[in-house]
């Protein structure tokens, strides 16, 4: 059987600001997380209520992909839970083209060059959404924002590289990635 990739993303309830800085991640809370299975090619949106769920999900994955993951999703769902989250097999492709290039790169920076795509809303909006009670409209996001690390990924696993506008030069430029699907 193919090994499962579960693609992630979730967005919060509150930013760093309203919780007295980055130092306070996990008090941002989930407001909705969305995972992406290739064993059962579904997405799944998880509310707040379904935390426990949705952990179930990460830990059984045989590796887990997103974008920034490591230090803000999962550190978000360590509210939640006392499992250690750095006892799951997971690629978070940020870190792994920071460590490259010694500067962070957005995802949207990275999917317009290498995918042709953009992201749909920024997390900002997703917390306007939230205080308004517009729960579907954070989900429909943060899905996209799955399937855009996910087509990301497998650019990247395909080429062997990923493309990204670079803020510094304004040009096209490309860093090489090691990345599998199996």
């Amino acid at each position: 059987m193919a090994r499962n990739i579960v693609y992630f993303d979730l967005e919060t309830q509150k930013s760093a600001q309203e919780v007295g800085g980055w130092g306070q991640i996990r008090e941002m809370l989930m407001s909705v997380g969305v995972t992406y299975s290739t064993r059962t090619g579904r997405y799944h949106i998880y509310a707040e209520s379904e935390v426990d769920a949705l952990v179930r999900e990460l830990f059984r994955a045989d590796l887990v992909v997103g974008f920034n993951h490591q230090r803000f999703d999962f550190t978000v769902l360590e509210h939640y839970t006392m499992l250690d989250f750095k006892q799951i097999p997971s690629l978070d492709l940020m870190l792994d083209i920071e460590k490259k290039l010694q500067h962070r790169i957005s995802l949207d920076a990275i999917a317009e060059a290498s995918c042709g795509i953009n992201k749909t809303a920024k997390g900002l909006q997703a917390l306007q959404w939230w205080k308004e009670g517009k729960i579907m409209p954070i989900a429909e996001y943060c899905c996209y924002d799955v399937k855009v690390t996910r087509l990301v990924h497998e650019y990247g696993a395909a080429n062997g590289l990923v493309k990204f506008k670079s803020n510094r030069t304004q040009l096209l430029a490309e860093v090489p990635v090691e990345w599998s699907l199996e």
